[in-house]
């Protein structure tokens, strides 16, 4: 097993401007930044996924003790970027939810999911990634619904927009499947974040709150839809993306830009009901897989590797 370390960040600068990465060595730093956070992910989901079925339901801030700990082994990893959100049951449907502010961290609930919100700070880069895990048998309500936020997640990373565009413009994307069916949530869908600084960096921020910054090649942003369903369960997707500029477009009367997902970790395919995904989408879903587990197998044990194998199959 090799380690993702200093060899994947030569010649970067970890000094960044708030509002966009300044150039491709940065944007790079910031992109070996994710796979060394994105290794510390799976190692910490395959862990879980491994204590669960062994029936050790561990408390939240036992959950947020392990996953810092995978964190820690990480080269350039300095402290988290944030408190991180572990929010077993019900107490996932509070979007800010802190369990140190707690009486009593929640232990585990089998049939439901475990949300994770968490992020680390290195010093080359700056993370933030949501995963929504099913713990034994989630049930068809859940599964539809994180469905229907995940159809939005990739909505939103599939978004081809014109220079001068905002992220105003661009939050109705990710929200559509939900509004469709009567759902919405109540927070912003994407904050700006920062490298090496602070993971809400603004001004840049997709959210229906109007926001006038357009969104420029270089920005890093969140793609973080959710659902909340009071007293029960919360869902939430989130990868960090990059803006660029578009290319392979039969057109070129405008400046297109695009987004460039730079998290990589597996999402919880327990939890998709594929009949509701179009072809499209199941087609970003496999391709993603395909780019997290090629990415990231070379610097996991062999049995994470297997884990990650089965964990990206493809649907």
């Amino acid at each position: 097993m090799k380690t993702a370390g200093a060899e994947l960040v030569a010649g970067a600068d970890p000094v960044l401007m708030p509002k966009a990465c300044k150039n491709s060595t940065e944007i790079q730093g910031m992109k070996n930044a994710h796979i060394r956070d994105g290794v510390a992910e799976v190692n910490f989901l395959a862990w879980l996924d491994r204590e669960v079925a062994a029936d050790r339901l561990h408390n939240e801030a036992e959950l947020s003790d392990q996953l810092l700990a995978f964190r820690q082994e990480q080269d350039l990893f300095q402290e988290v970027s944030f408190d991180t959100i572990s929010a077993a049951g019900s107490n996932a449907a509070m979007c800010h939810y802190n369990h140190m502010n707690a009486d009593e961290p929640a232990e585990l609930q089998m049939d439901g999911v475990y949300l994770v919100d968490s992020g680390g700070q290195y010093l080359d880069g700056t993370t933030d990634i949501t995963r929504t895990v099913a713990i034994g048998e989630a049930g068809d309500e859940i599964r539809r619904m994180f469905t229907l936020v995940l159809k939005g997640h990739i909505a939103l990373d599939q978004a081809r927009f014109p220079e001068g565009t905002t992220g105003t413009h661009l939050d109705g994307f990710a929200r559509q499947f939900l509004w469709q069916q009567g759902y919405d949530f109540d927070h912003g869908t994407g904050h700006g974040v920062g490298c090496y600084l602070s993971v809400h960096e603004g001004p840049q921020r997709i959210a229906k709150a109007l926001n006038a910054t357009p969104l420029k090649p270089g920005m890093v942003l969140s793609n973080e839809p959710g659902y909340y369903k009071d007293g029960a369960y919360g869902i939430r997707c989130e990868n960090l993306v990059v803006v660029k500029e578009a290319e392979g477009l039969p057109g070129n009367d405008k400046t297109m830009l695009e987004f460039e997902h730079i998290t990589l970790a597996p999402f919880d395919l327990r939890l998709v009901d594929e009949s509701l995904m179009t072809a499209d989408e199941i087609e970003w879903l496999n391709a993603y897989h395909v780019e997290v587990r090629e990415t990231l197998s070379p610097y996991l044990s062999d049995e994470n590797q297997q884990w990650l194998e089965a964990a990206t199959r493809a649907i």
